[in-house]
């Protein structure tokens, strides 16, 4: 159950800086390496960052890799689910393959997906929002080519199963589950028809639609007047009323409410599927609801507290303060915010074992961002303007949050972190099995069981001592490998 904490914040947090357990190589501010170790000494490169934050590398779980050189270019690669990624300064242009398909937009307004090989069947869509929308099939009667505003049709797009224009607005045909709604011109004229249903509408002064038995809908100087009748064929249908802004309502099976001087003044009455009732003054600022599963007591903007399926929230002086309670999968969730973004905080714990360490994420806009998975594993940003923002967004995470980091912390475990200041102009670690510091390439001190090493210039010139050795040994030309030329000894002090 420890873990809990650590799945839910893993799909908040996300790598932040270089592996802490490494050791490092560092030519700040040409490249800086994290490296894989073990009892032989150095092994391949784990991670590595160049020119201050814009040049990166690094390998992900299950085998993929990241790199690039923000924010211009990134890319990321999954073999597991042999997928990748390409990004040229996100969101401007986005490319993303897999074995079979791959896709590419241009700011979600030019876009592309379909097959890799040109020449290979599939389907291929072709888009340039808001003018020209295509689909080849390779069969004629699903396959499509339109140019809005002058002509077209286009299949299973904008919530319909069809879409048909000719110099919109003049002329529009729309199709959805067998309805048809024809408009000359949009919005102004429309004729619905099949299917059973039909209506019309001359827009705001009147319309109507119905289906026999199923539902009748009018309305008349639009929004002012309107009349919504639904489930005809049931013993108690639904009504929807209002003249407004003078009177509202809102009737169905075993709930009323209704609205005077519309939104202002009213009140909910309910006793199925749950019983609950609410009065409302001067909408939205004063609202009392007492039911089965829920509570709302607001006096905004001075205070609300409500409480609905077990969702507990508090406002206070709104939009200052805000907290939310729930449970989600086991976790006991609690986010707090001041001024929405500019304090927040959502802290995560066992709802069974509640005595484990919590697992929380916390953002102070936009000084610095602090994860904790509750398991041992915490880092800390600063600055961090963005995390509160994209919080989700592994491209943001990668192209954009380590330009701002003049200081990164980094814990594995209580015995096992690193820290990184001025993007690892200078750094130090330390692990169980040896400690690090590093001022770019003008000192290095590592310490461990195998001794110590004071080195200059990337290991130009430096001192060593072994584990057993009470003298230090002068250097030259190391370069973080075994002693070429040795020199002197010296006593050790």
């Amino acid at each position: 159950m420890r873990t809990l904490g650590l799945i839910a914040l893993l799909g908040l947090a996300g790598p932040l800086g270089l592996p802490a357990g490494a050791a490092e190589r560092n030519f700040w501010p040409f490249k800086v390496e994290q490296t894989v170790t073990d009892q032989t000494g150095v092994g391949p490169v784990e991670s590595w960052q160049g020119g201050g934050p814009l040049f990166f590398g690094r390998l992900l779980p299950e085998g993929g890799s990241a790199g690039g050189f923000r924010p211009f270019y990134i890319y990321q690669k999954n073999p597991y689910d042999r997928t990748s990624e390409r990004d040229f300064l996100y969101p401007l242009l986005i490319h993303r393959e897999d074995e079979v398909d791959h896709r590419w937009s241009l700011l979600s307004l030019v876009n592309f997906d379909g097959p890799k090989d040109s020449a290979a069947p599939g389907v291929r869509h072709f888009d340039a929002w808001p003018i020209y929308f295509s689909r080849d099939t390779g069969d004629p009667a699903t396959s499509y080519h339109a140019v809005f505003p002058l002509h077209g049709t286009v299949l299973d797009r904008f919530g319909n199963d069809r879409v048909t224009w000719t110099l919109f607005p003049l002329y529009g045909r729309f199709e959805h589950h067998g309805v048809t709604t024809t408009t000359a011109p949009w919005p102004i004229v429309k004729i619905i028809e099949g299917d059973g249903h039909h209506g019309f509408a001359l827009w705001p002064l009147f319309g109507w639609r119905a289906k026999t038995d199923v539902y009748r809908e009018q309305y008349y100087l639009w929004p002012l007047i309107y009349k919504n009748e639904a489930k005809l064929g049931e013993p108690t249908p639904e009504v929807e009323l209002g003249v407004l802004p003078f009177y509202a309502r809102d009737q169905q099976a075993g709930a009323l409410s209704e609205t005077y001087l519309w939104p202002f003044f009213g009140y909910t009455h309910r006793t199925a599927p749950y019983r609950y009732d609410e009065t409302r003054w001067f909408w939205p600022l004063l609202v009392q609801g007492r039911g089965d599963d829920r509570r709302i007591n607001r006096w905004a903007p001075f205070y609300t507290h409500s409480t609905i399926k077990g969702d507990d929230k508090h406002w206070v002086l709104w939009p200052l303060f805000r907290e939310e309670k729930w449970n989600d999968g086991g976790l006991a969730q609690t986010k707090t915010q001041f001024l929405y973004f500019l304090y927040w905080s959502l802290q995560q714990r066992s709802a069974v074992r509640p005595a484990l360490a919590p697992a929380q994420k916390t953002h102070l806009w936009p000084l610095f961002s602090y994860w904790d998975n509750g398991a041992g594993r915490r880092q800390f940003q600063v600055l961090s303007p963005l995390e509160v923002f994209f919080p989700y967004n592994e491209p943001v995470r990668l192209a954009y949050t380590p330009l701002f980091a003049l200081y990164r912390y980094d814990r594995r475990a209580p015995d096992d972190m690193r820290g990184s200041f001025l993007w690892d102009a200078i750094t130090w670690r330390r692990s169980p099995e040896q400690r690090e510091f590093h001022l770019g390439p003008l000192l290095s001190v590592v310490s461990g069981p195998g001794g110590r090493r004071v080195a200059l210039g990337c290991g130009l010139i430096g001192l060593n001592r072994g584990p057993e050795e009470r003298t230090w040994r002068l250097f030259l030309f190391d370069f973080h490998t075994k002693s070429t030329t040795k020199v002197s000894t010296a006593p050790s002090p």
